[in-house]
């Protein structure tokens, strides 16, 4: 949701992958290398192609696109700053800050429009590969939105799940029940990238 060099809201926009992103998925890509995954997906943005592509390359997989599984459309703030937005429109940044689970961007998507989208992708991509494992390569928003659905938490709750960039979440479907096995792990990056 928000670009880690910069911090700027970066919603739809479509920016690459940095060198410090790139090496952030090469160490998510050792971590999962003897993972049997069944299928990898990701959003149809480049700086998700670029990571699902990291990661499926030693499984020979080649990742499937999905524009469902976009970080919301921020619409007016799409490329800007915290602070930039708090200049813009104080009290629309407050707002977002106190009730995100309500909040609708200016121009862009609430978080019933993300989930509108996000979860049902999700439950195709399960049902698709039932008692399989599979890669999802998001975004914060879609990430934590899928989280909640899974795990039966409220919208209130989507920003107590840590989503890091690169960070490794893991899910473990029982039955028809989700167990959260791992939340937001980063692999630490070597100082030579």
């Amino acid at each position: 949701m928000v670009g880690a060099e910069t911090r700027r809201f970066i919603g739809h926009l479509d920016v690459p992958l940095s060198p410090l992103g790139i090496a952030q998925v090469e160490a998510l890509s050792r971590r999962l290398r003897g993972v049997a995954f069944d299928a990898i997906y990701c959003s149809d943005l480049t700086r998700t192609r670029h990571s699902a592509e990291i990661l499926a390359a030693p499984h020979r997989l080649t990742p499937v696109r999905d524009p469902a599984l976009r970080e919301f459309a921020m619409g007016e703030w799409d490329g800007l700053t915290a602070e930039q937005i708090r200049a813009l429109d104080a009290g629309a940044f407050e707002a977002w800050m106190a009730d995100v689970g309500r909040f609708q961007f200016p121009g862009g998507e609430s978080l019933s429009d993300l989930a509108a989208r996000a979860v049902p992708a999700f439950e195709a991509i399960v049902a698709r590969h039932a008692g399989g494992t599979v890669g999802l390569v998001a975004h914060g928003g879609s990430n934590r939105t899928i989280l909640c659905h899974a795990l039966g938490l409220g919208p209130e709750r989507l920003l107590a799940l840590g989503q890091d960039y690169a960070a490794l979440s893991v899910l473990e479907r029982r039955g028809c029940r989700w167990r959260l096995c791992l939340l937001n792990h980063c692999e630490p990056v070597s100082s030579d990238g």
